[in-house]
């Protein structure tokens, strides 16, 4: 019989007891039932919260701007009355190595 889910899969283990570590199944059910999904669902949606908390949610840039790409976004940027505002957005002087 051939399933729908070709992903890996691992084995999971719920707790004896609830704690900062892992949850009882009971604690699961109950979660899954208050947010009307099944435990699987509840599951993925934990572990989709925790990954958007602690992994980088964008691609690491390429590091300081060049005094070219400055300038242009000065040029690029709305010219108002104050015009001697000081960013302290972006460093005037380049990055030394």
């Amino acid at each position: 019989m051939a399933t729908r889910y070709t992903a890996e899969q691992i084995a999971f283990r719920y707790r004896v007891t609830d704690s900062a570590h892992g949850v009882t199944r009971d604690t699961a059910k109950r979660i899954a039932e208050r947010l009307g999904i099944d435990e699987t669902q509840a599951i993925h949606r934990a572990l989709h919260e925790l990954a958007v908390r602690v992994l980088p949610q964008y691609e690491p840039d390429d590091g300081p701007l060049t005094a070219a790409q400055l300038r242009q976004i000065k040029k690029l940027a709305p010219q108002g009355r104050m015009r001697s505002v000081r960013s302290s957005l972006f460093d005037s002087e380049p990055a030394k190595k």
